[in-house]
């Protein structure tokens, strides 16, 4: 006996602009009938949470699939896969394409030689999923936006879920980011570590999609737009806040990146309040509260 509800959708041409876009969705328990061997045209996750079968992949390994764990269901690439028919499983899936999942790829969130990937936790996906199958009511009309925002934030729980790192990603992402206003070149980042310039690249490539060099920059860089924007601090001073000591060549990055220069940035973003500049620089994990 098995159990499934299921919606499909075709949004239109506008709605694919979005970058991603929702085809269908379903819940599903039991001792559910294998699936395929079959093609698609389209990204499907497949989020198991309760009970264990199987995945055959295209070369014809036959992996055993416990739960909590996710398939990925790749576009042209044959699966075949099923519950166990003494145990079942608990599914939900989701059906999605758009050019934005290609740059999910590159990131490393869709990772298409691990078509089976275990997870610590399913229950943000599965709220990721809920607002999709709420959204599906009949006669929605934000229906296709609801869905396209809802595998968006699908994709982030699903990387977050990864048996394979913790909550915030990639222990070295974590040292990085404490480590990163520290005048470090990324060989001696790497030697804090026990890593070699190349194993670093790779670990934060696999956890941030980027090199090392990128993933500290946008640290770097956010945290100087804060202080332009909530401080008085001159541009020279910014700059060794946050790890540069050549004001010029920090400049030039930021401009580079930002598309404005730091000066500029500032006079833009500038909101002028009763009672002058606060002396405290806001803490980003604990943001001061509106009253």
């Amino acid at each position: 006996m098995y159990h499934t509800w299921m919606r499909y959708f075709t949004p239109s041409p506008l709605h694919h602009r979005l970058g991603l876009v929702c085809l269908g969705v379903g819940l599903q328990h039991g001792t559910l009938p294998p699936v395929g061997p079959r093609t698609l045209d389209h990204h499907v996750a497949v989020v198991i949470s309760a009970g264990r079968g199987w995945l055959t992949t295209p070369d014809g390994h036959r992996h055993t699939v416990t739960a909590p764990a996710l398939l990925w269901l790749l576009p042209d690439v044959p699966h075949h896969y099923g519950a166990d028919p003494d145990t079942g499983w608990d599914e939900s899936f989701v059906d999605f394409t758009g050019p934005a999942a290609a740059t999910y790829t590159e990131l490393g969130y869709i990772d298409p030689h691990h078509p089976l990937v275990p997870l610590a936790d399913t229950g943000p996906a599965r709220t990721a999923i809920g607002r999709i199958a709420r959204a599906a009511r009949r006669g929605n009309p934000l229906l296709d936006v609801e869905t396209a925002a809802a595998v968006h934030e699908l994709l982030v729980a699903l990387r977050r879920a990864r048996a394979d790192t913790d909550a915030d990603g990639e222990p070295v992402l974590a040292a990085l980011a404490r480590d990163a206003f520290l005048p470090l070149s990324v060989a001696e980042h790497a030697a804090r570590h026990g890593m070699t310039p190349a194993e670093l690249r790779t670990a934060v490539r696999r956890g941030a999609g980027c090199s090392p060099k990128d993933y500290l920059l946008g640290i770097r860089l956010g945290r100087a737009k804060e202080l332009l924007v909530a401080t008085e601090l001159p541009v020279a001073a910014v700059a060794r806040r946050v790890g540069y000591d050549d004001p010029a060549y920090f400049s030039r990055l930021f401009t580079r990146r930002v598309g404005l220069a730091p000066a500029r940035f500032r006079d833009r973003q500038n909101h002028r309040v009763p009672g002058g500049w606060s002396t405290q620089i806001p803490d980003p994990a604990h943001p001061p509260r509106v009253e």
